[in-house]
């Protein structure tokens, strides 16, 4: 069993940190989420080896979800568009292009 140091801690709440969504230093306050990894960081009292044991599995599942979006973005890049646009670059992918009467639809 190890023991919990204040360098551990603080490596794992640069750990969460890092993997929670960015947000605006200037613009805009801390979201919930920020407040409640700081305020449970920042209490006098030492965790348990089960809530740092935790800490770190949502600091990895933060890590993974972030990189599965990655991967979905970059193997389906059709995903965000409209169906026009969809069939404008099938048709382009195959050598043919939209009909005169499509594209001024576009």
């Amino acid at each position: 069993m190890t023991s919990i140091t204040p360098y551990r801690l603080r490596t794992l709440y640069r750990h969460l940190l890092r993997e929670l969504p960015p947000r605006s230093i200037l613009a805009s306050p801390r979201t919930p989420l920020h407040n409640r990894v700081r305020e449970q960081f920042s209490s006098s009292q030492t965790p348990s080896e089960s809530a740092v044991a935790h800490a770190e599995q949502a600091a990895a599942y933060f890590r993974h979800q972030a990189q599965y979006v990655t991967l979905i973005e970059r193997y389906n890049p059709g995903m965000g568009m409209d169906e026009e646009e969809r069939v404008r670059l099938t048709a382009r992918r195959v050598g043919m292009d939209l009909p005169e009467e499509f594209r001024s639809k576009l």
